[in-house]
Parts: C-alpha cells; sequence; structure tokens
C-alpha cells in the first residue's frame, strides 16, 4: 500500500497515475479534495482509500492497515505567500508528524523539497547536506522548505529509508489549477494561442539580457521516473536535487512553445512584477551527479521534447 500526499495536486496525482500504468491500485490519496478546479488530476485514479489532508496525520498514526511507502508531495507551494503561520503549519510542522510515524513505524518516505530553497544561488546548486545552513532563500516558501530539510538532517530517529528531492522549474501535465503558480510553459500556450505572442519578463539584472534569465525545467514525467526508482531501487537515504542538470533561458522556452505549436515567434517582454522582483532566481541549475552516482540513468526530457509533448498529448487535447 503506497501513500501519495498532494495526489489531487500537480506532480502528486501525475506520479499517482504513473504508479497505476505500473501495476499499483492500493493506493492512498491524500489532499484537500474539494477543490473543484483539482478534479480532473484524481477522478480516474484507482485506489484504494482517499484520506482529507486535515485528518491524515491522525489516520497515519492509528491505522492497522500495512504501508509499503509515503510519498509526501503534498505543500503549501504558493512563492507569494508571506504568512509564515501557514507556511509553518503546512509545510514544516505537517512534515515532521509524517516523518516521525514514519520513523515510528518503520515507513520508507520520500519528501519534496525545491530548489527555492538555494536563493540566489550564492552557494552554488550541489544537494550537500552541509550548506543548508547557509542557504538563504528568497521568500518564506523557500525558507520553510529549507527548515524542513535542516530539522531532517539533525534527526537521529529515522525512517529506515528516506529521501528529500529538491524539485527545479517542474511543467507538465495536471498544473492547470495551479493558476498564476503553473509553469512559464502553460502560460506560454494559453498566451499564443490566444494572442499569436509571447510576453516574457524583462530582465531587471544586467547580467542578463532580457529573456535569457536560465532555469532548469524538468518534465513531470523525468519526476515520476525517478519516484519509482527511488521506490524500486533504495539508494543512499540524503536529499537529492531533481532537475534535468541543464539550465535553459525563456527565450529557448518560448522558441519551444512557438515550435510546437508551428507558429512564427513573436515575443515581447513586460516588467516582473514588484512583489517578485527582489525574490526572483536569474539562474538555476541542478547539479545531478549525486543521483546519477547512486545508479539513476534514465536521460531527461531535452526541454524541446517535453514542451512538444505536453503541448500535443495533453494541452491541446484538452483545450
Amino acid at each position: 500500500m503506497i501513500v501519495v500526499t498532494g495526489a489531487a495536486g500537480f506532480i502528486g496525482s501525475y506520479l499517482c497515475k504513473v504508479l497505476n500504468e505500473e501495476g499499483f491500485r492500493n493506493l492512498i490519496l491524500v489532499d484537500d479534495f474539494s477543490v473543484s478546479e483539482k478534479l480532473g488530476n484524481h477522478e480516474k485514479l484507482n485506489f484504494h482509500k482517499k484520506i482529507d489532508r486535515t485528518l491524515f496525520i491522525s489516520w497515519l498514526e492509528n491505522t492497522q492497515d500495512s504501508i509499503d511507502f509515503i510519498f509526501h508531495l503534498g505543500a503549501r507551494t504558493d512563492t507569494t505567500e508571506f504568512k509564515w503561520e501557514i507556511l509553518e503549519d503546512l509545510n514544516l510542522n505537517y512534515s515532521k508528524s509524517i516523518w516521525k510515524i514514519c520513523s515510528l513505524k518503520k515507513i520508507p518516505l520520500v519528501y519534496a523539497s525545491s530548489a527555492a530553497t538555494y536563493g540566489k544561488g550564492e552557494h552554488g546548486y550541489e544537494d550537500n547536506e552541509g550548506i543548508l545552513g547557509k542557504l538563504a532563500p528568497l521568500n518564506p516558501y523557500g525558507i520553510s522548505k529549507n527548515e524542513f530539510d535542516k530539522w531532517v538532517t539533525q534527526q537521529q530517529v529515522r525512517p529506515p529509508f528516506w529521501v528529500g528531492l529538491k524539485f527545479f522549474n517542474v511543467y507538465g501535465p495536471n498544473e492547470t489549477h495551479k493558476g498564476r503558480m503553473a509553469s512559464v510553459i502553460f502560460h506560454a500556450f494559453n498566451q499564443i494561442r490566444a494572442t499569436g505572442e509571447m510576453k516574457l519578463f524583462r530582465s531587471h539584472n544586467q547580467a542578463y539580457k532580457d529573456g535569457g534569465q536560465l532555469r532548469d525545467f524538468i518534465y513531470v514525467k523525468d519526476i515520476a521516473n525517478v519516484c519509482l526508482f527511488l521506490m524500486n531501487t533504495r539508494p543512499a537515504s540524503t536529499i537529492y536535487n531533481l532537475g534535468s542538470g541543464k539550465a535553459r533561458t525563456f527565450i529557448d522556452l518560448a522558441l519551444a512553445t512557438f515550435s510546437a505549436l508551428n507558429k512564427t515567434p513573436k515575443i515581447s517582454f513586460i516588467d516582473t512584477p514588484e512583489d517578485i522582483r527582489d525574490k526572483y532566481q536569474y539562474f538555476t541549475e541542478a547539479n545531478m551527479s549525486k543521483l546519477l552516482s547512486e545508479g539513476y540513468s534514465i536521460p531527461f526530457t531535452q526541454l524541446e521534447n517535453g514542451v512538444k509533448d505536453y503541448v500535443h498529448n495533453h494541452l491541446l487535447k484538452k483545450s
């Protein structure tokens, strides 16, 4: 029996779909299932039980069911959320409770961290537990994720197997409900279809040209592949980066989307919103050597190929 928290969300619901395809039907889905925008993400999944996230901790403490694995992917992921109490409750304390129960009941655990923990990248993007205390995330969301990472590495009592995954810029199916927080690829698709052009954020950093900001974009299908690898092979317990390992520009992303739609590129620039301007990451690139050294060998999806698959096999079919 496999538990997936955030099972109605973006990455969680896609992982559940892949688990179903791999023959796993005894899934326990945890989320707030009252959000109507997420219904399409989970209504067709095969599962054993759905549990509201507010009831899950108590259920996990008291259940007699044999839990084989937990993927804890649920979180408050809005990078513009500035109420620390919300992030502390959902991203820090909730995760601590799951960790403690997994340690007590000997349940393997994979949880979602974030590349937002790296801040401006002053200390690089190497998934080294020794630098966690030096990192300076740019927003409360990143702080909440880094605080949990730091707490985890200080624990003496641990699950029999555990991994934290620092997700970089994930894109792909099942992100429609995220609104403003959906990937730039999702927004590019909708902008180009509606107007024939794409507006990108102007650079407010002299080191980067407009549209030359670099991010490590990773397809959600690659995320699911890594999760399966972790569950099936149980490499070293630690925190791993999870990106493509190759930074690409927003211009690259826009051109890939125009190409997937078979449209002539037309790109313009707008100012980055002031509420995120001083918290904006101009460069991210996952150092993937740690995970690769543990035997993960499936090639990561090239941006152009991922965008084409996402547009042709998912976005166009829903529009």
